[in-house]
């Protein structure tokens, strides 16, 4: 007999799994940072933050349920093929090899070794510790098998009991009371559109997109085969992880903030975390915090290179899984060795550029009843989202990389509305959208 629903229990193990696969390293310093460097407008900051690092991975996990598609390459699908392929393999290079494997490790060191290391060996002991951090990825991915579902259960309840105990001292006995100057530029005079952009290095917006798949599979699995109850409990379970997260978000930026009482302001948020653990707890609070956060990075590591490894194989079947993995292990070592701040900077142009383009693929889905799932209305509405952001990407490049040709191309964004806050992007694509829908509204118009 077909369920009609989960219960609540499966209901809350679902969503528990999501927050899992959701909150990672990028989860863990973002937040922190944002807190530490908006100062007295950490609310304003912290809800744009919310509504980006939040709001738009749950609408992500809805489009996959409400629209009924495979994951990712399915619901681009509805663009065109070629863009399909286009989208699937950015987006899981920017969540493989590229930035959010790589940083996984440099997180590690940060908050894990950093403060047991000279400065002056600084760089030697990230690539020692790098090599070790993906040998061992690497071997498990190959075979994840059993220990996949140790660590998961194991380790990522320890890690968060770990930072639920931070965090408790944290709020309990705060840093100190910070500076009301205490305020970095970024952050002065938009906070909330600065914390909405800074939502999308979270990543969470496009990783939703592949883990919206993983969630309607495991609602079938547990009985559920009723495409609207399937909708709804993804919906649901969406939910569930949101929430968590938004808590959890919270207390790590009050706990950012408070640490200008009692340092300066630093240059990630891994930095921070060390700071603040090792104030809190000493050398064997940091011994402590580095392995929970070493072996969490760890798991999630090993997840991001199994299902990069997978999606290479399910577009290109002549691939080699095995081979997969073993080059994307070794290009995540390379870049890890580039340094923290160095990804980071490296990825703020890129995903400046894509998540526009996931955003408008999500919203569109959650839309398309009311244009009857017409390819029209995605075409044009990625279309006029593409240069835009192409142009946000562009704006997003260190100063130094702003010369010749890109200084003329972005005398371009001028022209567009909130262009210098990063949202160039947003009223092209309503009026691509807007123009898809007339289209198609004029098409089933003649056929009548």
């Amino acid at each position: 007999m077909e369920k009609q629903r989960l219960t609540r229990s499966n209901l809350f193990f679902i969503g528990s799994m999501l927050f899992g696969m959701f909150f990672g390293a990028g989860n863990l310093i973002f937040p922190v940072f944002l807190g530490q460097a908006s100062g007295k407008n950490v609310i304003p900051a912290l809800i744009g933050f919310l509504v980006s690092g939040v709001g738009l991975p749950l609408l992500g996990v809805a489009a996959i349920g409400l629209s009924r598609t495979d994951g990712v390459f399915s619901l681009a699908k509805k663009v065109g093929r070629p863009y399909a392929f286009f989208f699937t393999i950015a987006l899981y290079l920017c969540m493989g090899p590229l930035f959010a494997t790589p940083r996984l490790a440099t997180i590690s060191y940060e908050i894990g070794l950093s403060t047991f290391i000279p400065q002056r060996h600084a760089k030697l002991a990230l690539l020692v510790f790098s090599v070790a951090f993906f040998v061992v990825a690497w071997l498990l991915a190959r075979r994840p098998g059993r220990i996949m579902t140790y660590v998961g259960k194991v380790l990522t309840p320890a890690f968060l009991v770990a930072l639920a105990l931070l965090l408790a001292f944290a709020i309990i006995f705060p840093l100190g009371h910070f500076n009301q100057d205490m305020v970095a530029t970024a952050y002065r005079h938009t906070p909330l559109v600065k914390g909405f952009t800074d939502g999308y290095m979270t990543m969470d917006a496009l990783a939703s997109l592949a883990f919206g798949v993983v969630v309607v599979n495991a609602i079938r699995e547990l009985g559920v085969t009723k495409p609207k109850a399937i909708a709804t409990d993804t919906i649901k379970a969406g939910g569930i992880a949101a929430i968590l997260m938004a808590v959890l978000y919270a207390a790590l930026a009050f706990m950012g903030l408070t640490s200008l009482g009692q340092f300066d302001f630093a240059s990630n948020g891994g930095v921070i975390i060390a700071e603040i653990s090792n104030y809190y707890f000493g050398t064997l609070g940091s011994i402590l915090t580095a392995i929970i956060v070493i072996l969490a990075c760890l798991k999630t590591g090993i997840g991001l290179l199994t299902s990069f490894g997978d999606t290479a194989v399910e577009l290109f079947p002549r691939l080699k899984y095995r081979k997969v993995v073993f080059w994307a292990a070794l290009l995540s070592l390379i870049i890890a060795n580039v340094g923290l701040n160095e990804i980071l900077a490296i990825s703020e142009p890129v995903m400046y550029f894509l998540y526009p383009l996931a955003i408008v693929l999500i919203l569109t889905a959650l839309a398309e009843h009311l244009f009857a799932d017409d390819r029209v209305v995605y075409v044009m509405t990625t279309i006029f989202t593409f240069v835009p952001a192409l142009l946000d990407g562009l704006n997003a490049l260190p100063a130094g990389l702003k010369g010749g040709w890109v200084h003329q191309v972005l005398g371009w964004g001028q022209y567009l509305p909130g262009f210098s806050m990063g949202l160039g992007w947003i009223c092209p694509a309503i009026v691509g959208f807007s123009i898809g829908w007339i289209w198609h509204g004029l098409r089933r118009y003649k056929r009548q």
